[in-house]
């Protein structure tokens, strides 16, 4: 066995779309979507699938940096491929670029379907609220966990029928006084890792060494630098 992908669960419609048009035949590990809310515990799950195989040569983790979680990752007999990007957005919007462009003009709250399938997703906690606080109250909550966001924005990563998810989208954002949009995305990233083209956009790590964070904060705004050095 070569290659390996070890992925994020949110990711499964893209990556299934990204290789069929690549047509590679890799076995892919999923990781719990639940598991990016407690960084340690995402950390400890990616390394011990990562210690389980045997007996292959590259490893393809499709996740961001997602904070610390992939600081000291590393694999004792393959080598680790994967994009240099803060989280899973710019993997979806194909560059970290035009995260920051759309993000730049308006707090903009991304989402998929692959976000909306994972259950504690944002808007099955909203409809726990309403059932328990009623509507008038959640709306504040939801105002308050939001933040600096003022719009929802549906990417449209070509993996799944937007139609079948943006009434929902639609209907929650009117709850909340927000907009909602979608944008075209794109598996561009996706496709380069699969085909090998490892290029700047991506880190390498031979085996035996661990991913650092000075190899993280290459590639990293200053802001996430700094959260990283703290949570280290």
């Amino acid at each position: 066995m070569g290659t390996v992908i070890v992925a994020c669960q949110t990711l499964r419609d893209e990556l299934a779309l990204a290789v069929k048009e690549t047509g590679v035949n890799f076995p892919v590990i999923y990781i719990e979507s639940g598991l990016h809310n407690t960084p340690e515990l995402l950390h400890k799950r990616i390394q011990e699938e990562i210690n389980r195989l045997d007996n292959v040569e590259v490893i393809l983790l499709l996740f961001g940096y997602c904070g610390n979680s992939l600081l000291g990752i590393k694999s004792a007999n393959a080598k680790l491929v994967l994009p240099k990007v803060d989280d899973c957005i710019p993997l979806l919007l194909g560059s970290c670029a035009v995260r920051k462009e759309i993000s730049k003009k308006m707090g903009t709250y991304f989402l998929t379907q692959g976000w909306l399938n994972f259950e504690n997703n944002l808007i099955k906690e909203y409809e726990r609220c309403v059932e328990r606080y009623g509507q008038a109250r959640t709306a504040k909550i939801m105002k308050i966990m939001l933040g600096h966001y003022k719009r929802f924005m549906l990417i449209d990563t070509g993996a799944y029928p937007v139609e079948r998810i943006l009434p929902k989208i639609q209907k929650f954002a009117e709850h909340l006084h927000m907009c909602h949009e979608v944008v075209p995305g794109s598996l561009r990233l996706f496709l380069k890792l699969l085909r090998g083209e490892w290029d700047e956009e991506f880190l390498v790590v031979e085996p035996g060494k661990e991913i650092r964070l000075n190899d993280i904060c290459g590639d990293c705004n200053e802001s996430q630098a700094a959260m990283l050095f703290l949570q280290n």
